[in-house]
Order: C-alpha cells, then sequence, then structure tokens
C-alpha cells in the first residue's frame, strides 16, 4: 500500500514541476518580446516658422516723394493747376496724384476709390479722375476714366471703382498707378462759396 502510495504521487510533482517550468519558460520568452520590440522605436519630427508679410501704400503729389496719408484727417494737399480758390463758371482745374506699393510690400494689391467725405459747400462743382501713364495732370490731360466727367463731388458715380497695384520687385517699390483729379465750375457757381472733397483709396493685398 505504501510503495502504491509513493508511485502515485510522485509522477503529479513531476508534472507540477514541468507545468511551472513551462510557465516559467512562456514568461521569460515573453519578456524578451517586449524587450525586442522597445528596441525598434523611431521617431521624425517636422517643424514650420510662419511670418506676416508686410503691407503699404502711400501716396504722391509731385510724382516723386511718397508718403503715408492714412487718415481723413490728414490727407495730401492735391495741387490744382487753376487757382481753386478763385474759380469761375466754366474753369476747369486740375491735380495729379499717384499711389504705390512700399518696397517692404510682399503683396499686389486693388484699389478702391470711393468719396470719404464733403464739407462746406460743393454745389455745382463736378469732376473726372483719369488713370494716366505719366504723371502730370492738366484740363487737356487724357487717360483712362475711372470716375466719369461731370459726376458730383460726393459720389464715384454709383460704380465700384478699382484699378491694381504691383508689388516690388528686387528691393524696389511697386510701380505706381498715376492719376489726374480735374474739377468743373458749373454756370451756377456761387460767389463766396467754398467746400473740400476727400477721396479715400482704400489698398487690399491680392
Amino acid at each position: 500500500m505504501t510503495t502504491t502510495v509513493q508511485e502515485t504521487t510522485r509522477p503529479r510533482r513531476w508534472r507540477s514541476r514541468r507545468v511551472a517550468a513551462i510557465l516559467a519558460g512562456g514568461l521569460v520568452l515573453g519578456v524578451g518580446a517586449a524587450a525586442t520590440l522597445a528596441a525598434w522605436n523611431d521617431s521624425e519630427f517636422a517643424q514650420g516658422t510662419f511670418t506676416a508679410g508686410s503691407f503699404d501704400m502711400v501716396g504722391s503729389t509731385d510724382g516723386t516723394t511718397f508718403a503715408n496719408h492714412n487718415a481723413v484727417g490728414t490727407p495730401a494737399t492735391l495741387a490744382f493747376t487753376v487757382p481753386a480758390a478763385a474759380l469761375t463758371p466754366g474753369d476747369v482745374t486740375a491735380a495729379p496724384f499717384a499711389v504705390q506699393l512700399t518696397a517692404a510690400t510682399t503683396n499686389a494689391a486693388t484699389v478702391t476709390v470711393t468719396s470719404a467725405a464733403t464739407s462746406g459747400t460743393v454745389s455745382n462743382l463736378t469732376y473726372t479722375l483719369l488713370q494716366t501713364t505719366s504723371f502730370g495732370c492738366t484740363a487737356a490731360t487724357t487717360g483712362t476714366a475711372l470716375v466719369a466727367a461731370g459726376t458730383a463731388m460726393d459720389s464715384t458715380g454709383g460704380t465700384a471703382v478699382t484699378f491694381d497695384l504691383a508689388k516690388g520687385t528686387g528691393g524696389a517699390a511697386g510701380a505706381p498707378v498715376n492719376l489726374c483729379f480735374k474739377v468743373t465750375a458749373g454756370s451756377g457757381l456761387v460767389q463766396g462759396q467754398t467746400g473740400t472733397a476727400t477721396w479715400q483709396f482704400a489698398a487690399q493685398s491680392v
């Protein structure tokens, strides 16, 4: 009886030891596999730097010196040919203006002309705005009409008035667009009347 019990017990112990050994082997293999996978990790990094461009339009009343006149309270003063302070019916007085983009400007622009403000009395006065090929403006100047002749001083004719400005290249300012304001005094001009018209040129980058 004693011998039978011992023989029956012994194989069970062996089986337990074998199972334990197999489990231990499985644990070792599992740890080894995890360590191997970790060694194959890799990374890539990418970076971008973003800097805003510059945008600045300037104007000139002499075709040479360009500066900012970017507030309705500090406009450029147009130099009219016939003294605008002594108009008589039938007079046509003219003044040149030019705009361009500065050398630092990184985008071309579309410019919209609007009538920003009038003050005093500007009745019986009409005007036209021309885009010309060169700087200069007299009563005889011709060009592309941005605002049609006979337009009231406080209007741009009821349609959008636009033109394009090119950005500069090679460190130079963009090519200027030359303009000519021509104002005509009507037959109903009243002695001593005085008024001011201010036009806005609003540039938008494209």
